[in-house]
């Protein structure tokens, strides 16, 4: 039952011409895909001794309780969807499958590692996305995948990713909903290199041969990454955003923009719709870089909201996926999947709940003075209220109340993790 405090809301904002009821339906359609790293420090369940040497990755804390094993990662994303409000979707990497123990290099995976996820999925009425994991692995450890000069271990990752396209493939179409496979690669140098073209050209037959099966898009789409630097590639990046936005133009393919890889003073706001006159979706990774790509859990700042607002005032909310992609190993892990989350969808309902009409009708008219004292109106207007009514409808804790819970579960169950 709707509360007083919305009822008011819902008045203020109906002043304004804005149907709260409206918005929140449209915010209970828009999923969020929750990353499975955050909840093991970006392990995975390989058991191979592989780690994020040479990866350009690393998790930072030592936060007691993390997953060890799927069941420990399944049940800890339960508590986690229990906490978030609306219908959402898992994003997995590949070094997290079911391996019964067993080794099974990467490009040898199939779906049989992934179907214990899948039917897990569909029990929990989630969507799944798919990532090969191209780091973290013997044939990685020089910094160099896709893009190796060595013709055989550029093969293996070449067919890993084939593999990771089928298990995509294979997940949207027993799940009913198309699975996105990202491709992120670390390839780079630490120091300036004398030839920048021959690994982007070998990039590009890669990628040319990692996609050359089309497959339905009902079931699958695919996206390319890519990033400015990362540790030990700081001087250069083979996939780097001007790479991969020619090559989603010319191959049409998804573009992921993550929030961390780019410049510091750079934001994805601008890019959103300048990306989208050309590629036919995108892939948003929701993170919050501070200096660099850190990789902290995503706050409801001024960032944020540009992107989301972006969203919806473009109408790009129809093409575009938005997955999260930080880990926070110095704080509660399920928290801060709970944390990002909620905010994302937060600074999306503010988006929802923008003057538009107001906005719009002033930038055409060149009211320029009307339309910067609407947008700055709009920051004080209750969405509060309106995001409480949400978590009520969508039986989810209201305000600060899912903390209580999150520490309950950490006593009871993180705790007995050693």
């Amino acid at each position: 039952m709707a509360t007083s405090a919305y009822f008011l809301a819902q008045e203020t904002y109906a002043a304004l011409g804005i149907d709260t009821e409206a918005a929140l339906r449209r915010l209970a359609g828009v999923p969020i895909s929750l990353h499975c790293w955050q909840g093991d420090d970006v392990g995975g369940f390989e058991k191979t001794g592989n780690d994020l040497s040479g990866s350009g990755i690393a998790a930072t804390g030592n936060y007691p309780g993390k997953a060890r094993t799927i069941d420990e990662l399944r049940k800890d994303l339960e508590l986690a969807y229990r906490l978030i409000p609306g219908k959402h979707r898992l994003n997995l990497h590949a070094c997290y499958g079911d391996f019964g123990g067993k080794k099974v290099d990467r490009d040898a995976i199939t779906v049989a590692q992934f179907q214990s996820w899948i039917d897990w999925a569909k029990a929990n009425g989630l969507g799944l996305d798919f990532n090969p994991t191209c780091f973290a692995h013997p044939k990685a450890s020089d910094g160099f995948t896709l893009s190796h000069a060595d013709a055989g271990i550029r093969q293996f990752w070449i067919d890993h990713c084939i593999a990771s396209r089928k298990i995509g493939a294979e997940m949207g179409r027993q799940l009913g909903t198309p699975t996105v496979t990202n491709v992120w690669i670390p390839d780079g140098y630490k120091d300036l290199p004398f030839d920048r073209r021959a690994p982007r050209e070998r990039l590009t037959a890669a990628l040319d041969a990692v996609f050359a099966e089309a497959i339905d898009p009902r079931h699958h789409l695919d996206a390319v990454e890519s990033k400015l630097f990362g540790i030990g590639s700081e001087s250069y990046v083979v996939g780097s955003h001007e790479f991969y936005l020619g090559y989603a133009i010319r191959k049409q393919k998804l573009i992921c923009l993550d929030a961390g890889h780019f410049h510091p003073t750079e934001t994805l706001t601008d890019k959103i719709s300048s990306v989208l006159m050309n590629v036919p979706e995108l892939l948003l990774h929701v993170s919050r870089g501070v200096r660099w790509d850190s990789d902290h859990v995503v706050i409801l700042d001024d960032h944020l909201r540009a992107i989301m607002e972006e969203l919806v005032r473009g109408d790009y909310l129809g093409r575009t996926h938005i997955g999260l992609d930080y880990f926070d190993a110095s704080i509660n892990r399920i928290a801060a999947w709970t944390i990002g989350t909620r905010n994302a969808i937060k600074a999306l309902l503010i988006a929802l709940l923008e003057p538009a009409a107001q906005l719009r009708s002033s930038e055409n008219a060149g009211d320029l003075t009307a339309r910067l004292a609407w947008m700055e109106e709009s920051k004080s207007l209750p969405f509060a209220a309106v995001w409480d009514e949400h978590c009520r409808r969508q039986n989810v804790p209201v305000g600060g109340a899912w903390i209580a819970e999150i520490k309950a579960y950490e006593r009871a169950v993180l705790s007995q993790r050693v």
